[in-house]
């Protein structure tokens, strides 16, 4: 069924506002619009080995971010909004001040590119699918050869 351009405009304003929040780099707050915005059994589709599903999987993905790159910011480069869908190629760059995936800190900055497609059911984050260049953020860090 399509999804009329009211229900696009506000998909797009969830998403910007996720956005604007993953920015400032406050877990309390990036836990509490998660909660706003994101469905509770929402599915995240990511290569990302989580203990956990549905909001608190977004939540614990941050909580990891936030605690290896405490600078992160991502930035929307490319955002495509179609039906209840919006694909984002993003660009997220971010200093390496905490462990990350085993590795204690190294100080290095890393920038990565990927691309997520969240899919909305009134209003909300229902779905999301992430392929994120984990391969340039290890190499950048030092952790495998080139």
């Amino acid at each position: 069924m399509p999804v009329n351009q009211e229900s696009q405009a506000r998909n797009r304003v969830a998403f910007e506002r996720l956005h604007e929040v993953v920015n400032a780099g406050d877990l309390e707050l990036i836990s509490k619009t998660i909660g706003e915005i994101v469905w509770e059994d929402a599915v995240l589709h990511t290569s990302l080995p989580l203990d956990v599903s549905g909001a608190a999987a977004f939540e614990r993905v941050w909580q990891i971010l936030l605690r290896a790159y405490p600078d992160i910011h991502v930035a929307a480069e490319d955002v495509i909004v179609a039906e209840d869908k919006i694909v984002a190629r993003q660009v997220v760059s971010g200093t390496n001040l905490g462990e990350y995936m085993g590795h204690a800190p190294t100080g290095r900055s890393v920038t990565y590119n990927e691309i997520f497609i969240f899919r909305f059911v009134e209003g909300r984050i229902a779905e999301v699918w992430g392929v994120v260049d984990v391969f340039a953020q290890l190499r950048q860090l030092g952790f495998v050869a080139v």
